[in-house]
């Protein structure tokens, strides 16, 4: 039996991390490609209508003109926040393999005549819907538009750090260490940091990753951009105005402070392996997106000093569930407790049925809503 020399397979793992990177750095460029063919799609569906259906929907399709000005407008944020990704990990090589581009190039096609083939658009549109959810996003965290999101999910979070660690008792909080796994945008590390607390978010997601390093490190006054987030929903619309809501981001400028906040790109379970490192870890719409919960629990007990707290919130919507050739457990939540106070932890406060929201389009006639779990648990002194 043959083996792969180790050196063979580093330059394998680093050829698959290149690749995925440009296959992600791809999916921002044909957004506005994969985008128009649905609106295209919209306008064939319409002129093949009766006359007298096509004049009844004069209204609507004077609005897929507006929805493609608008596409122009996201389109132009996304470029932004791939301009300088090549550059973003230190001793790392991603230079990009085409020059600076909208992408249409390389579908062989323009803007204003453009056809994908369903081959092509297959294989990027499951990218592109990703890059879609990345503006919703943006909206979530960034926005005066997402701040009842950021009320319901970061606010429980913030308010419990604000009462373990009060300012009278830790005048410099810089000294307490506090870890956002699954940080996704930044905006709850980043409100962490804003505290005095020293921390660091960490992601997975290149879309995420790039996303968060062109607000976090590009964006430099409140409201400086603008973007549309809901107008690829083409459902459940009270009017059309509805699909064209802009909002403007940052609503706050987020270069104030940044000595005690950092953001670490990796797996959670590869890049913190160090235990009794932490003094808090604060997770939020995070625990679920593990295939084996188990494995984050008894990690975030491990990289925990002792006295340490677990500040978590969200749901179980455990997102390898069902998922094609993927592992996955999905313990409810009362197992899941009995499971945590196995690994070692006391918990210190429950409380269920917390309304949270996740991205949602406040106008939409369908509203998505968890009644999510909130708990706090500390690792005993030895």
């Amino acid at each position: 039996m043959s083996s792969v020399p180790a050196a063979d397979e580093n330059e394998i793992d680093e050829a698959k991390e290149r690749a995925h990177f440009q296959a992600v750095v791809n999916a921002f460029r044909y957004y506005k490609l994969c985008c128009l063919d649905r609106i295209h799609k919209s306008e064939k569906i319409i002129s093949v209508l009766p006359k007298s259906h096509q004049e009844r929907l004069t209204k609507y399709q004077a609005y897929l003109t507006k929805f493609k000005n608008c596409l122009d407008v996201n389109n132009s944020i996304v470029h932004l926040i791939i301009k300088h990704v090549d550059t973003m990990f230190e001793n790392v090589d991603h230079s990009i393999d085409v020059a600076e581009t909208n992408g249409a190039e390389k579908f062989g096609c323009n803007y204003n005549n453009c056809e994908i083939t369903v081959q092509k658009q297959h294989k990027m549109q499951h990218d592109v819907e990703k890059v879609q959810s990345v503006l919703k996003n943006i909206v979530r965290d960034w926005s005066e538009m997402g701040a009842p999101e950021r009320e319901q999910c970061y606010q429980p979070i913030l308010d419990e750090l604000e009462d373990r660690y009060p300012i009278e008792d830790f005048s410099n909080r810089s000294q307490v260490k506090v870890l956002v796994p699954g940080a996704g945008l930044g905006r709850l590390a980043w409100e962490v940091a804003a505290r005095g607390f020293t921390c660091q978010g960490n992601e997975f997601s290149l879309f995420m990753l790039f996303a968060s390093n062109f607000i976090l490190n590009k964006c430099h006054e409140a409201n400086q951009y603008m973007v549309y987030p809901w107008l690829h929903q083409y459902v459940n619309h009270m009017t059309s105005e509805h699909q064209i809501v802009p909002a403007k981001f940052p609503d706050v400028s987020p270069s104030c402070h940044q000595s005690n906040f950092s953001i670490a790109a990796g797996d959670f379970l590869k890049v913190y392996t160090l235990t009794d490192e932490w003094d808090c870890v604060a997770t939020c719409f995070f625990i679920d997106c593990a295939p084996n919960v188990i494995e984050f629990i008894e990690r975030i007990y491990d990289i925990l000093r002792p006295g340490g707290m677990w500040i978590n919130l969200g749901p179980l919507l455990y997102h390898y569930s069902d998922m094609p050739n993927e592992i996955s457990i999905e313990p409810p939540y009362d197992i899941l407790v009995d499971i945590i106070k196995d690994v070692g932890f006391e918990m210190v406060k429950q409380r269920t049925g917390v309304k949270t929201k996740y991205a949602q389009n406040p106008h939409s006639m369908l509203q998505h809503e968890y009644d999510s779990v909130y708990f706090v648990c500390m690792k005993p002194y030895a």
